[in-house]
């Protein structure tokens, strides 16, 4: 089979590979994404597939986009980060490459390149869980990535786990990303320098003495060297994620919760309190197999594979 295009569109940047159909990325490019121009999206996309096709032949394009994407596939409905609305992105790319295009949300391309050739590669059901600014995802059940009835399934990130909890930019309270995600690891930081200042000493220095300064990547590096106050952070951000995965597992009988994204690359500072809230929480958990835990295996490349794979579907 011949290889296709993945194409993974983000707010910030615009990725694009050349797979194969063992999902092998064989080349691959990127350029800005011009987030404020739908056309200009387009031209950049159509240069990046002219660049990739140049000395060898593609049979489709898969794209992963950062928006809610309709159930037939072809339509970006909105996108918050990027100058989307109802934007025919299939027969827009289509015209502009001449190539067929399949489209679909950026979280559900990520997971399905986990499940098809990474983490949860010998998984039939599997929940991959994107912890970055927020969280995002995709569900597998049977083999198969779920959609649903108007192609918005697997925004797993908006599930309520806090009732009248913190508010979140959806506009509901309590949701899962407000306690699970690089913003929560952040914001637990940040109470404990300022009402906890004895504790907060290592962070404070690597923030350079401003509660408020104190980012993702002071937290991760604290807690690696061994401070309390960091190793709480991700302790209880940890053990929120848990919670959450515990909720879907009894939904979803998942055997397999990967976690990618951002926030996942801290390894078993993340996992290790995660898989234990999971485990602590899950349903009926002495009469029933318990799901696997791990790390996503395929880093920033999984958008670009799962899209292309995608293509094939």
């Amino acid at each position: 089979m011949s290889a296709m295009i993945g194409l993974d569109i983000g707010g910030t940047k615009i990725a694009a590979g050349l797979v194969d159909e063992a999902g092998t990325l064989l080349a691959k490019n990127q350029l800005p994404t011009p987030s404020d121009d739908p056309g200009d999206i387009i031209a950049v996309c159509a240069s990046l597939v002219a660049e990739l096709t140049s000395e060898t032949t593609a049979a489709g394009i898969g794209v992963g986009a950062a928006g809610f994407v309709d159930d037939t596939r072809s339509v970006v409905r909105f996108a918050p980060n990027l100058a989307w609305t109802n934007e025919p992105l299939k027969e827009k790319l289509e015209d502009a490459t001449g190539l067929p295009v399949v489209v679909e949300n950026d979280a559900n391309a990520a997971a399905w390149a986990e499940f098809r050739f990474g983490a949860a590669k010998d998984a039939q059901n599997a929940v991959i869980v994107t912890v970055g600014t927020g969280i995002g995802g995709g569900v597998v059940v049977d083999g198969k990535m779920i959609r649903g009835m108007a192609g918005f399934a697997g925004e797993i990130g908006h599930l309520t786990v806090k009732r009248f909890g913190r508010r979140c930019g959806c506009g509901k309270f309590g949701c899962w990303e407000r306690y699970a995600s690089g913003r929560a690891l952040v914001h637990e930081a940040q109470e404990i320098a300022q009402y906890d200042l004895p504790r907060a000493g290592r962070l404070l220095e690597l923030a350079g003495g401003g509660a408020m300064k104190i980012t993702g990547l002071h937290v991760s590096q604290a807690a690696e060297e061994g401070d309390p106050a960091a190793l709480e952070c991700f302790d209880i951000v940890g053990t929120w994620l848990g919670v959450g995965m515990a909720d879907l597992a009894a939904v979803l009988d998942s055997e397999s919760f990967v976690l990618a994204g951002g926030v996942s690359k801290a390894g078993e500072l993340l996992r290790a309190p995660a898989e234990r809230a999971l485990l602590q929480n899950l349903t009926a958990r002495a009469h029933r197999p318990s799901p696997q835990v791990v790390l996503a295996e395929l880093g920033n490349d999984a958008g670009i594979i799962g899209a292309a794979d995608l293509a094939r579907v």
